[in-house]
């Protein structure tokens, strides 16, 4: 009863302009009456029947507000999931609400969904990513369990095998460290616009930078490096473009060390730089789907250890910074990685 009683009080606040437009009405009629002196009993019976309408009308107009304000608590209860089951609108006004709640609703829906799905493949990635830092981090416990036998070794043979044990250790730490940068990568995909810093930069710069992380591995892998200065500069993000650059490097030299002889080179063909390696190559069939997430191709499941994470992080960062990448492969002779920065790219040095 408590609970009426203060909806009717709200129901007459909210239509109150109403109410005192009726009874004004209702006040002419008498009043005209009285002027034109018409009989007092037509007075009171006009008087009587227009109070009865009134009373009738607004009870039944607080019938339906009461019907319609238990249908939205109902409704409410169940929110979100009946949002879409609101009432049918009375006026205008409130098909403008309901369509504003709706697409309100719908942008919630659609933005819930990215999230399951991000959480599911955050989810996904971090189990695999698990699995993959434990390989290096088990060759680590074998080198240290071998270096315990160096000791009992002699003379330059002792030597030999420490420095091939300390070689080794030192590959798998930048494999873990590696990981660990794609991790952190990975996670700041979402919002990594925020992070730009857009400005004119030396391309050669750039590329030295990842090559000089990656020189160790040249080295241990006996990998040769044809680079000469491309002598231009680039409207990017430095470090974004370096991570880059850096993921197409670590590719390159994941799959050319299988190789005799094996080399990458770094030069432009026009506006594109170019990262060529001489491995063992991608399938025609795979290469249409390589920057895909989570995708390996022939060559991960031969491998068994890629993730299928690099590439996409690549198509991922460069499609933000708005720079083109592809490949182009020949099973059997090698990649050529391209990033494209179209009339972003300019020549210095002249």
């Amino acid at each position: 009863m408590k609970e009426t009683v203060e909806m009717l009080v709200r129901y007459l606040r909210e239509h109150l302009w109403e109410i005192i437009m009726y009874i004004g009405f209702m006040l002419i009629f008498p009043g005209m009456f009285y002027l034109y002196n018409i009989r007092t009993d037509a007075v009171k019976y006009t008087t009587l029947l227009s109070f009865v309408w009134f009373t009738a009308w607004e009870s039944a107009g607080f019938l339906r507000y009461k019907r319609r304000h238990e249908e939205l608590l109902e409704i409410e209860k169940r929110a979100p999931a009946e949002l879409s089951r609101l009432p049918k609108a009375a006026s205008s006004i409130e098909e403008d609400y309901q369509r504003i709640l709706e697409k309100v609703y719908h942008e919630m829906v659609a933005e819930e969904s990215l999230s399951r799905e991000f959480r599911r493949e955050t989810a996904d990635y971090y189990g695999m990513w698990v699995h993959q830092i434990k390989t290096p981090i088990a060759a680590l416990r074998v080198l240290l369990q071998s270096g315990i036998l160096t000791d009992a070794a002699d003379g330059s043979a002792a030597e030999e095998r420490l420095f091939g044990l300390v070689q080794g250790m030192k590959q798998e730490l930048f494999k873990i460290e590696q990981y660990v940068e794609m991790a952190l990568v990975y996670l700041r995909t979402a919002d990594m616009t925020s992070d730009f810093v857009f400005e004119q930069y030396d391309l050669d710069s750039i590329i030295r930078q990842a090559v000089k992380k990656y020189s160790q591995m040249f080295i241990l892998q006996d990998v040769k490096l044809n680079y000469k200065p491309v002598e231009k500069r680039v409207l990017t993000d430095e470090k974004w473009l370096v991570f880059v650059i850096e993921q197409l490097l670590s590719n390159a030299l994941k799959y050319t060390g299988q190789k005799e002889h094996p080399a990458i080179s770094i030069y432009t063909e026009g506006e594109c730089l170019v990262i060529e390696d001489t491995g063992i190559g991608i399938w025609a069939e795979d290469l249409p789907r390589v920057f895909e997430k989570g995708f390996t191709g022939y060559n991960g499941r031969e491998d068994k250890k890629s993730t299928g994470i690099g590439l996409y992080l690549c198509k991922t960062v460069t499609d933000k910074l708005r720079h083109e990448i592809r490949l182009d492969s020949e099973v059997g002779k090698g990649t050529k990685a391209y990033i494209g920065f179209g009339r972003r790219t300019e020549r210095i040095y002249e």
